[in-house]
Parts: C-alpha cells; sequence; structure tokens
C-alpha cells in the first residue's frame, strides 16, 4: 500500500506538465496471431496528452534505455501510423532511440518481438521465415486498428514500415519484394553475401527448403517504406520489384566496411536503381551496428570478454549518437513525417 501510495503522488506530480519533459506514451500487448502458437510481444509509442510515470524502456546490461511515460493518453488528433521491424536477434524496446525520435515527428510505432528471430529466441531456421514476420506485423496493424482505444487516433491513409537488417528483408516484403530460396543458397556459398550467411549455415539452413523465405508478404495498407542496411538484397526476386511500392528509402550505414547483404547501392546489390523510384541515403561513418542503441559504459569490453560480440564497437570517429539524429532525420522524410 506504501509503495501504491508513492507512485500515485508521483504520477499526480507529473501530471504537471510543467515538472516534466513530455516524453513519448509507450505500452505493451500480448498480440494472439494466427500464424504463431504463443503471443507476440508487441508494443506501441506514441504522442502524449498528458505525462503518467516515467520509467526506463529497453533497460540492461549492454545497451542504454530510452525514458517514457507509461500509458498516458493519447495526443488528440490523427497519427501517421509506422510499424518497425528489429534486425537478427534484436528486439523492439532496444530501439527506443528511434521510436521515440519518430513520435518526436508526430507518429505512432508499433513494433513487435518477432518470435524465432528476437532477443533470446534467435534461430536460424525459423529467421528464414520472413513471411511469418511480415503476418506479426500485419496482425499487429489488424489489432491496432481495431482498438478503440488507439483507432480513432491512427491516420489509416498514412501506414508506414520501417525496417533493419532482417527487418529491413520483413519492410520489403511488406513493400511487395519477394525473395528466391536458390538464390540466396547460391550466394551464401559463392557470392559477396557469404560473409553474412554464418549464422544460417549454422543452423544447416537451406534457403530453398523455407517456403516463408520466397512467400507474398505485401501490406497494401502500408504506403512508405524505410529500409536500413536489408538482409537477402541480392535473392530479390526481379519480377517482383517493378510492382513494389514505389518510393522506397533505402539506407546504408558505413562505405567500404558495410555488410556485403546490406550494400544497396551500385556497388553492392543495387537495389536502389532496380526498385522503381527509391531514394538512397548513405551515413558514413558508421556500421551496421551503429544502427543499434547506444552502449553503456564498459559494455563494449564486457562484450569483448564474454561474448566477442562487435555490437557496441564503432569506427573511428563514429558518434553513434550523432548517427542516430541523422538516421531519425532520414527516416522521417522517407516516411513523410
Amino acid at each position: 500500500m506504501k509503495r501504491l501510495a508513492l507512485l500515485t503522488m508521483l504520477a499526480l506530480h507529473q501530471a504537471n506538465p510543467a515538472a516534466a519533459d513530455m516524453l513519448p506514451g509507450y505500452d505493451r500487448f500480448d498480440l494472439t496471431a494466427d500464424h504463431r502458437a504463443r503471443p507476440v510481444a508487441t508494443s506501441i509509442w506514441y504522442p502524449a496528452a498528458n505525462p503518467t510515470y516515467r520509467a526506463p524502456v529497453g533497460d540492461g546490461p549492454i545497451f542504454d534505455p530510452t525514458f517514457a511515460f507509461i500509458g498516458p493518453a493519447i495526443a488528440e488528433g490523427e497519427h501517421p501510423l509506422v510499424l518497425l521491424s528489429h534486425g537478427s536477434g534484436g528486439n523492439a524496446d532496444t530501439l527506443g532511440w528511434l521510436t521515440s525520435g519518430l513520435v518526436a515527428n508526430g507518429a505512432i510505432v508499433l513494433a513487435v518481438n518477432h518470435p524465432g528471430s528476437t532477443s533470446g529466441d534467435s534461430s536460424p531456421r525459423r529467421s528464414v521465415d520472413l513471411e511469418a514476420r511480415a503476418n506479426d506485423l500485419t496482425a499487429a496493424l489488424d489489432m491496432i486498428l481495431a482498438d478503440p482505444a488507439f483507432a480513432p487516433f491512427i491516420d489509416a491513409d498514412r501506414i508506414g514500415v520501417v525496417g533493419f537488417s532482417l527487418g529491413g528483408a520483413t519492410a520489403l516484403g511488406m513493400a511487395g519484394v519477394r525473395f528466391v530460396g536458390t538464390v540466396q543458397d547460391t550466394n551464401c556459398s559463392t557470392g559477396p553475401e557469404a560473409a553474412d550467411c554464418v549464422f544460417f549455415r549454422l543452423g544447416g539452413v537451406r534457403f530453398a527448403d523455407y517456403p516463408g523465405f520466397e512467400g507474398d508478404a505485401r501490406d497494401p495498407r502500408v504506403s512508405r517504406a524505410v529500409i536500413v542496411d536489408p538482409g537477402f538484397g541480392g535473392a530479390a526476386d526481379p519480377n517482383s520489384l517493378q510492382s513494389a511500392l514505389q518510393g522506397i528509402t533505402l539506407i546504408n550505414l558505413g562505405e567500404a566496411d558495410r555488410l556485403g547483404a546490406a550494400d544497396v547501392g551500385p556497388a553492392g546489390n543495387n537495389l536502389v536503381n532496380r526498385l522503381p523510384d527509391a531514394n538512397y541515403v548513405e551515413l558514413a561513418p558508421a556500421n551496421h551496428f551503429t544502427f543499434l542503441s547506444t552502449c553503456k559504459p564498459g559494455a563494449a569490453e564486457l562484450l569483448e570478454q564474454y561474448e566477442d560480440d562487435p555490437i557496441c564497437t564503432d569506427p573511428e570517429g563514429t558518434d553513434r549518437a550523432a548517427t542516430h539524429g541523422q538516421l531519425i532525420d532520414a527516416i522521417a522524410s522517407g516516411l513523410g513525417l
């Protein structure tokens, strides 16, 4: 009872906008989807009408958290909706730097933790199923558009998708791009993408054996797409590219050190010129992992000691937080925010 009373007092104190900065609103859902055996963890970030209590989202031993108000009322008006797909082994909450930045540009952001390719639940075989990943977001979209608490605040004519890495391939699928398993198998053997296939080879994955890799995942409600360092671009089906969503924004992080599969520029898989009216943004100095949240002091050394994981290591001269600011601007522009 004492703790409840204290939280109530804090909430009342923060209800005065002059007493606290207006952080984004944040809430969680358990999404029930026909294609998943268990509920899918789903989160939503949105412009808040008023403060509630302030809490860290995405906190852990490696990444800095993002602070949000939990469950406040939604700011009046209709807001653009952005669907967000994280990368392999990632999760939605650790991308709070991006979701909060898009909220600051007026958007509502809806994200999921994709089963089989999220933190603590990342399998090479399950990560291949791009159709299931896209269906996670389609089901989340269905849910939120039917939710009386959120639907009145969503502009259903302004729905976009953002994806990073494996999430980039997922977002491309929602925009109408399909992939060819046999081509990806070849790329993993001999092409410039071979070095990026280690995770899948460890699982004995043969892409051609997985129908979900080649499935049609297009969602016609999506009218904008921003893709950051996507996987599998070299295996995009040429027959799907010209009928895909027009005006997709493609973003590459880094220059010579970028991952082979993620290079959508003319020196890579050239998606930028193969997709209709695509826009291209390149940010450097940076690398693939610069997209992830800023890391806590000592996190890089901790990862080097125990996991030899480079996710906190940027190229010399990189300011990860400043690059995040550039990414927010580029993504917001690509979404028409």
